[in-house]
């Protein structure tokens, strides 16, 4: 944590809500880049231990990870690992830098606890992030996408896995973003059949020799029917991949929403997103038959709601909308409630809890 964040995030989360999401984004990324070249970043608390996770042959220190487009340009993985993070999720990368959609593209929707934006895979490029992550201050994933005017969508997934498999702890496969153009259509059986097939190549060639090699993940929309879901986990089970984040942002808008944003096209994450992602990420447990790590994403602002994605059947948990309404000091309070809830509901380790309640509902 930092001293900033511990004493006054919250206090500084509200002042940069008062600015444009863009804008308060750029400067709270300037703030926590200079706290941790002065000093004001200090290491994190060390974690309760029955927070611990063991996958993939690496050794998370807790199950709280920041979802892909906070740091799409692996600015500060290292001072966002400072605030409490197990692991944190680089990208989206595309092969060439990216400018995305025209501004405004991310909107707050305060009355809801979400947000939805509509970037459009905005980033400085494979070269520009490939750069940067040279060395890792702890476990580092990269989240990779084509460029929107790409001729072969595919080639840019392949090239984007070649240039970052030595240099990312899991690599993570983008088919599910909805703010570019045809992405999802790569979610069909045979399109994620050819991409997977052609990634795993390149990520073998890419690392042939190395004894630990990252990870594969592919990381899916809350929107996908039933035969949909029931495609993507028979071609995630044939073999190429290694784990699957479920979900991505939304283009769904439940009645529920209230504040006047909701009408702006683009992905809705944050509270209104739980419900739908935990339910498919129920259904991909139940499809793998918990053969296949998995990461819950979508609405996680409690500790409560993490132990809900954990015993749907996630091995990890991810956040985003929760650190931009709560501030920093969000990450050790989910942290704090979540060992207490797994003791208090008598697991011994977080595994134990891995899709409990699916195995209850039979």
């Amino acid at each position: 944590m930092t001293r900033v964040w511990e004493y006054g995030g919250r206090w500084g989360s509200s002042l940069l809500r008062r600015l444009s999401p863009e804008t308060a984004h750029a400067l709270g990324f300037m703030l926590l880049r200079g706290a941790e070249r002065t000093g004001l970043l200090c290491a994190a608390k060390r974690d309760d231990p029955i927070l611990a996770v063991r996958l993939w042959k690496r050794d998370f220190p807790n199950p709280i990870g920041l979802a892909a487009g906070f740091d799409k340009n692996a600015t500060a993985p290292g001072a966002l690992l400072g605030l409490g993070f197990g692991f944190v999720e680089v990208g989206t990368v595309t092969p060439r830098p990216q400018h995305g959609t025209p501004r405004p593209r991310l909107f707050r929707l305060p009355m809801d606890k979400a947000l939805i934006n509509r970037m459009g895979f905005n980033n400085e490029g494979l070269e520009a992030i490939a750069s940067r992550l040279v060395t890792r201050p702890g476990w580092i994933g990269a989240n990779v996408g084509c460029n929107r005017d790409s001729p072969d969508a595919v080639a840019d997934y392949v090239q984007g896995v070649r240039v970052l498999a030595p240099r990312a702890d899991y690599l993570v496969i983008n088919v599910s973003s909805p703010n570019t153009p045809g992405l999802r259509a790569l979610q069909g059986r045979d399109a994620l059949a050819e991409l997977v097939a052609r990634v795993r190549e390149s990520l073998d060639q890419a690392t042939a020799g190395e004894t630990l090699k990252p990870p594969l993940l592919v990381k899916i929309a809350p929107d996908l029917t039933g035969g949909e879901l029931a495609d993507i986990a028979a071609v995630t089970l044939a073999g190429g991949v290694d784990g699957m984040i479920a979900t991505n942002t939304t283009i769904d808008r439940p009645s529920s929403l209230r504040d006047p944003a909701r009408r702006e096209a683009g992905g809705l994450s944050g509270r209104p997103l739980f419900r739908a992602s935990t339910a498919v990420l129920t259904e991909l447990y139940r499809l793998t038959e918990g053969r296949l790590p998995l990461i819950g994403v979508g609405g996680v602002g409690s500790g409560a709601e993490a132990l809900a994605k954990i015993t749907a059947g996630a091995s990890l948990v991810q956040i985003y909308t929760a650190l931009i309404y709560e501030g920093p000091g969000v990450v050790e309070r989910i942290k704090r409630e979540l060992a207490a809830l797994l003791r208090n509901e008598g697991y011994r380790t977080l595994a134990d809890a891995v899709g409990t309640g699916v195995k209850q509902q039979g």
